[in-house]
């Protein structure tokens, strides 16, 4: 099936809830496989995001910087979802973007 807007792709990098249940307390490893679970027999344009290995960060944020993206969110596969600032997920940002810039 082809997508219905040319160029234009989801990546979904997290699953909080499904049929009515929270998912927040299941470790993110687990989020992300009932997510890749739901995407089976997606249309064309829909993706799950995949784990990277830490190792590749820096090539990883390298590349996204060259992309204009505005940064990369890191986070840790065995922890729960929690809201907010946390020691668990970390945002690296291209400080060269735009919206960064204008932050100062």
């Amino acid at each position: 099936m082809r997508s219905p807007v040319a160029g234009v792709q989801l990546f979904a990098f997290d699953l909080l809830a499904a049929s009515g249940e929270d998912l927040r307390q299941l470790p993110l490893e687990m989020r992300k496989t009932n997510l890749a679970r739901l995407l089976r027999g997606r249309p064309d344009g829909m993706f799950a995001a995949p784990f990277e290995a830490g190792g590749i960060g820096p090539e990883l944020f390298g590349a996204a910087c060259r992309m204009g993206l505005e940064g990369l969110v890191s986070k840790r596969r065995d922890r729960r979802y929690s809201g907010g600032r946390s020691q668990d997920w970390i945002k690296v940002k291209n400080r060269t973007h735009p919206a960064i810039s204008s932050e100062f």
